[in-house]
């Protein structure tokens, strides 16, 4: 994913490799150290999207920059990228971590802050994945 040349990120290949590995092992009989096996996934996938969202960032030339969704609530992953894009001048914004437990609950909050403004939408409206919020 690192020299894929844009900015798409998947975990199905790591967790693949991952399950395949612990297949093995326990094919093989051996122990395998599961927090081991568990940080290094995690620091992987935290390369690579710091990785990825460092260059986007470079390459679009945003000053700003908001992480979301349930991958916003692990405190590695916030402590890389607010560390990285930091030194490159760019604000990272972070939801509180009890905001952070899906992208369903992180819409859910905008519907509440949007219903006690009086913001609703016409019930015939249709679903709009690119929907501003």
């Amino acid at each position: 994913m690192l020299h894929s040349h844009d900015y798409r990120f998947s975990l199905s290949g790591l967790k693949t490799a991952v399950v395949t590995y612990l297949a093995k092992e326990e094919r093989a009989k051996r122990a395998v150290n599961v927090p081991d096996v568990a940080a290094s996934f995690q620091a992987a996938v935290i390369d690579v999207l710091v990785s990825k969202i460092t260059t986007a960032c470079k390459e679009t030339g945003v000053s700003d920059f908001c992480l979301g969704g349930g991958v916003a609530a692990n405190p590695a992953l916030r402590n890389a990228l607010t560390e990285k894009l930091t030194q490159l001048g760019i604000t990272v914004t972070l939801p509180a971590l009890q905001n952070c437990t899906d992208n369903a609950a992180m819409i859910a909050l905008v519907a509440l802050r949007k219903a006690r403004k009086g913001e609703y939408a016409d019930l015939g409206m249709d679903a709009k994945p690119q929907l501003s919020l």
